[in-house]
């Protein structure tokens, strides 16, 4: 039987694990978006495609950059977690 402690620090490693992942996305977004933001504030422009087509773009070319880590520390930790089953259950 898993006890209490075993699943809260397999949530919290569930937690840090998407956090680690969704991190670099989130901050190119916030960058970009605060530089629009900044560029619209300047140049009185207000259209409200420009940020979002800007973080789009921004974000995909980040997450084209950054995939292979992504989907390197998924799987080291799915391969952890599955390593670990027999432990767990017992």
């Amino acid at each position: 039987m898993m006890s209490f402690e075993l699943v809260i620090d397999l949530a919290r490693g569930a937690m840090m694990l998407a956090v680690q992942l969704a991190g670099p996305l989130l901050l190119v977004a916030l960058v970009v978006g605060l530089i629009v933001s900044l560029i619209q504030a300047i140049t009185q422009i207000q259209e409200q495609t420009m940020p979002f087509v800007a973080k789009l773009a921004a974000v995909g070319i980040a997450f084209l950059i950054v995939l292979n880590w992504m989907l390197q520390t998924a799987v080291r930790y799915t391969v952890e977690l599955f390593r670990s089953l027999p432990s767990l259950v017992m």
